[in-house]
């Protein structure tokens, strides 16, 4: 489990005009052959945060610099040229394993992405995107701040979150899939997806009514705690998606933030009906001997999916990520696990 929302910084460390202006001069660096929007309605104009975007042709050179702004490009035809590592990727390991998740593997082929920004860093590499020679940058499911935004805007027209996000990380998956299809032209066709992945949703919950009468947590690890995501995260949001009852106290202890921790005298927040354990194997390990989480009842009736988070099939990360890419994968795959769950 990533936990950069957790500690999103908004400084950056300041970048002097000369370093700007001398990334025009650089020499460009390696990059794969952009696959151009593929189409797209242009010119097009984008309100975002910090104002409004005009996107006068069809971009062919898309650096991505959204979390995973990168899969909802691909999802609509669109190979970035820069994408930000979300997930840690060894030192000199290759392919980046960020390019290797089931949902987006065969769209990004044989293309290898500059990392412009990776997990932890306070700011993204302007140098780097500079180099890349983009006609368009998207910052939508980003920390990106005014400071930010009036460096990259130097460098090509950029895109960042929606009009409505006063907070980073806020608005809905459907939201920051919709604010990208826009910067690509493509508003009318991300419509049609994000509405595909609502009736997969709905679908799933019509053909399980079971889960109606039952009250379902998703959670992980962290710092040594238990730590439920709330009934508005995407993940609680996926598992409403698809017919469980969501525990809104969990909410109110959260405060606002997308999860919480519990300490001992609060676990009885997850004596739910079903229990979504997002987490890799050393933190799996760790739960598991957790003693008051094993004597939880549902735990102890064996109803809980262990859902591997960047590991194996990753559904962990498939349902964070929550892009027009990961969704269905993550819905067939939380279904599956629900029901062999009993």
């Amino acid at each position: 489990m990533t936990w950069k929302r957790l500690t999103a910084v908004a400084a950056a460390v300041v970048v002097g005009a000369s370093v700007l202006a001398g990334c025009g001069n650089s020499q460009p660096a390696a990059a794969p052959d952009a696959n151009g929007s593929g189409g797209g309605t242009f010119p097009a104009k984008v309100e975002h945060f910090f104002g409004t975007t005009e996107i006068k042709e069809a971009p062919k050179r898309v650096v991505s610099l959204g979390y995973t702004d990168d899969q909802t490009m691909l999802a609509l035809g669109t190979v970035p040229v820069g994408m930000v590592d979300q997930y840690p990727n060894p030192e000199g390991k290759s392919p980046d394993i960020n390019t290797q998740w089931a949902w987006v593997k065969d769209k990004w082929g044989s293309a290898k992405p500059e990392v412009v920004m990776k997990n932890g860093d306070t700011e993204p590499n302007y140098e780097k995107i500079a180099q890349l020679r983009p006609d368009l940058i998207v910052a939508v499911y980003s920390e990106a701040d005014q400071a930010w935004y009036d460096k990259l805007s130097k460098i090509a027209p950029t895109v960042g979150r929606t009009k409505e996000e006063k907070e980073p990380f806020s608005a809905k998956w459907q939201d920051n899939a919709l604010q990208i299809a826009k910067a690509l032209g493509k508003g009318d066709e991300g419509s049609k997806l994000i509405k595909g992945v609502d009736d997969k949703m709905a679908e799933a919950k019509k053909a399980n009514p079971e889960f109606a009468s039952q009250t379902a947590v998703a959670t992980s690890w962290y710092k040594d705690a238990v730590a439920p995501f709330t009934t508005t995260d995407v993940r609680g949001q996926l598992l409403s998606g698809i017919g469980f009852k969501g525990n809104t106290k969990i909410d109110e202890l959260a405060g606002g933030k997308f999860y919480t921790t519990l300490s001992p005298e609060r676990i009885d927040l997850i004596n739910v009906d079903r229990i979504f354990v997002i987490a890799d194997e050393a933190d799996q390990k760790s739960l598991k001997a957790f003693e008051l989480f094993a004597n939880l009842p549902a735990v102890k009736a064996g109803k809980v999916s262990w859902l591997l988070d960047s590991e194996g099939p990753a559904i962990g990360a498939a349902m964070s990520q929550a892009t027009l890419a990961s969704l269905p994968y993550a819905i067939d795959e939380l279904v599956k696990s629900a029901k062999s769950a009993g």
